[in-house]
């Protein structure tokens, strides 16, 4: 009897898709165990991502699932259990210490709110419980030390390497903090590059003591040149996020992005639509000031997935303005619980790549004596 409700519950559970990641949730040996007792079940799952802030919603759907199974009087227990591991990267490219996985948010124009986009999903990753780094890599206009309330300069390890400010959960590194915010970056493009990689790889991700970081964000200037061909060259991004906004003029520049990951063989996770449509606050009339459905057409025209849609609201920019993010300042509003989603959808699609097995291999050199 017990087997027959084992082999049951399996059966029905590989019908129901996790939201995340958009597969079963016995894929990828997700469904760990289903234990069987006279007086109850044991239902044992294993996610890739950060369950923190979903845990009551999965074990919800689990059960909804198995509502109708005669397992007589038993009581039914979902154990949820996560496991963030190490993504397969570009090939060529040299792990960055301490990190296990990065993302990079890009888009193909300026004005976007592409960092914006990209503080509000570093902190969601991080309320969900990972452990969650930035980087800010728009040299030439960096934002991430403002919308994320920190100041100063980073302290060093043993005067090698730079230490990240933390804030809101969050380490951040920028080179926001190595001049004042008025001046001026006046540099040439290998320059630019150069101070990317140091900051990348001259950063001490992992102190003593810490766990590695389950999630690096790397939020991008706009635009297809020097830090994308380096980033796409030398570093091991895991996958990408384009953000655009419905206007066609975006939506062009976007797709130019698209196609930059595509030729360096970096996947894209999806589409984010940002400043969606406007909704007023004092009659709640909502308007498509810059066009609708545009990310909706390109993601057809690509195969690629709307990973979500954001308004286009006073209280984003008023917040991140001040230091504090919707996911931080209002952690209970709609907006907020929008970026949440589009964050777990992302870690969901990158928990269902390859693993990256690079460091269970031993390095062999052959020498001829």
């Amino acid at each position: 009897m017990s087997e027959q409700i084992a082999a049951a519950i399996t059966e029905r559970l590989s019908g129901l898709t996790d939201p995340y990641t958009a597969q079963p949730f016995t894929a990828s040996r997700g469904l760990k165990s289903v234990d069987v007792d006279d007086q109850s079940i044991t239902i044992t799952l294993q996610r890739g991502y950060p369950l923190a802030s979903v845990h009551g919603e999965i074990s919800l759907m689990v059960k909804e699932q198995l509502a109708n199974i005669d397992a007589g009087q038993r009581d039914l227990e979902v154990v949820l259990e996560e496991e963030i591991i190490s993504h397969s990267a570009q090939q060529g490219t040299q792990a960055v210490a301490g990190v296990k996985n990065i993302i990079a948010i890009a888009s193909g124009k300026g004005g976007v709110g592409k960092s914006t986009v990209s503080a509000n999903l570093a902190l969601a990753l991080a309320q969900a419980g990972a452990s969650v780094a930035i980087l800010d890599a728009d040299i030439y206009g960096p934002s991430q030390p403002r919308m994320l309330g920190v100041s100063g300069k980073p302290d060093t390890l043993d005067n090698k390497q730079l230490i990240p400010i933390q804030n809101h959960g969050l380490k951040i590194m920028s080179i926001g903090f190595m001049v004042e915010e008025d001046t001026p970056m006046i540099w040439r493009g290998p320059m630019v590059t150069q101070a990317l990689e140091q900051m990348l790889r001259g950063t001490a991700w992992q102190l003593d003591g810490e766990p590695e970081v389950d999630y690096l964000l790397i939020d991008l200037p706009p635009g297809t040149g020097d830090i994308q061909l380096t980033l796409s060259q030398k570093v091991p991004v895991t996958g990408a996020v384009i953000v655009t906004t419905p206007q066609d003029i975006a939506l062009l520049d976007a797709r130019k992005a698209f196609k930059m990951f595509e030729k360096v063989d970096v996947p894209i996770f999806g589409v984010v639509e940002n400043m969606s449509t406007h909704v007023c606050s004092q009659c709640g009339h909502e308007e498509a000031i810059f066009g609708a459905h545009g990310a909706d057409k390109m993601a057809a025209d690509y195969g690629l997935e709307v990973l979500g849609e954001i308004p286009l609201e006073m209280a984003i920019r008023e917040q991140a303005d001040s230091g504090k993010p919707t996911v931080v300042a209002q952690p209970d509003s709609v907006t907020a619980k929008k970026y949440r989603d589009i964050a777990l959808r992302v870690a969901g699609k990158l928990s269902a790549k390859k693993k990256d097995f690079s460091s269970k291999f031993p390095n062999i050199v052959v020498e001829s004596s």
